[in-house]
């Protein structure tokens, strides 16, 4: 898969597609519904599968004091299009110039002059150009104007809602991360760098893999059972684990991140680029009076893990 951060200067080989076009936050099932009508009109066209995105995030441009709300970061975003067979990924720069520009400018701009797309898919609800003014219809009537086709892509909705990454915070900050993978279509995953923590961990008996939580939306608090992807370096493979994701107030107030103590595994994976799946809520986050009833606790936790995770793979 080809990775693009801008509209401008691609070369032939970029050009072409046929796109799907969203924020894509989670690539949940409704999403992944866009995207096989962008597969569908590809194949017809025997071009190119391309996505349409922006990083970052509209609504962290216009409001950049919010809470953290992204499902995952643009890597993670990219790994799962990679996964799901894209071609081509335009991370389109959502800057003050692309937020200024009318939708009919964007449309010429940016998806006829410089993707050159040859169809495009977008969810019945998107809205896009300064203000907000362009919408579905608008892009078929330019769709017309422009040459390329337009797919409007129904919602997507069960007997209990709409398949929103609205509705899968929801369910995150709930600690129900299998409801959330219902409307995923996937295990939610947090993907990242391992970094160096403090190595409590290693000293209590139960080394962790540190990863951090920064500009991410925050699941509630406690010890998940999760599988645990090693995507680089020489212990690529998936692993069963035992993760805690909080503030760790054992130990103070720190800021929240997410440690995994990697069953049956002893190798050091700082640096290393990896993605941790939610399965199981297990329990809330704890402060214990004493660091021996922690162990027993992690103890317990990992059997219960274990068990959890060798029936759902």
């Amino acid at each position: 898969m080809k990775r693009h951060n801008s509209f401008t200067g691609l070369t032939s080989n970029d050009q072409g597609a046929a796109v799907a076009m969203g924020n894509f936050d989670g690539v949940h099932l409704g999403h992944q519904s866009v995207l096989a009508l962008a597969r569908a009109a590809a194949a017809g066209l025997s071009a190119p599968l391309g996505v349409v995105t922006f990083e970052p995030h509209p609504r962290a441009f216009f409001q950049p004091d919010a809470p953290d709300f992204r499902l995952m970061s643009a890597d993670a975003r990219a790994t799962r299009f990679e996964k799901l067979g894209v071609d081509q990924l335009y991370e389109l720069p959502f800057n003050a110039e692309l937020a200024a520009k009318p939708a009919e400018d964007f449309v010429r701009d940016v998806l006829r002059d410089g993707l050159g797309i040859r169809h495009l898919v977008v969810g019945a609800d998107f809205r896009f150009g300064k203000g907000r003014t362009g919408d579905a219809k608008l892009l078929q009537k330019m769709g017309e104007t422009h040459g390329f086709g337009v797919t409007i892509a129904p919602l997507v909705t069960d007997a209990q809602g709409d398949y929103s990454s609205t509705a899968i915070r929801k369910e995150l900050r709930e600690g129900k991360p299998e409801c959330a993978a219902r409307i995923l279509g996937h295990w939610h995953r947090i993907e990242g760098i391992v970094e160096k923590g403090d190595q409590r961990g290693r000293d209590l008996g139960f080394p962790t893999a540190n990863l951090s939580m920064k500009g991410l939306h925050l699941p509630k608090f406690g010890v998940y059972a999760v599988f645990f992807d090693v995507l680089s370096g020489p212990h690529k493979g998936t692993y069963l684990g035992a993760a805690s994701l909080g503030e760790r107030p054992t130990f103070g107030i720190n800021a929240p991140n997410l440690e995994v103590h990697v069953l049956d595994f002893e190798s050091d994976l700082y640096g290393t680029h990896v993605s941790v799946a939610l399965v199981d809520y297990l329990r809330p986050e704890a402060k214990f009076d004493n660091i021996d009833d922690l162990i027993v606790t992690m103890k317990d936790d990992c059997v219960k893990c274990r068990a959890i995770l060798e029936k759902a793979g």
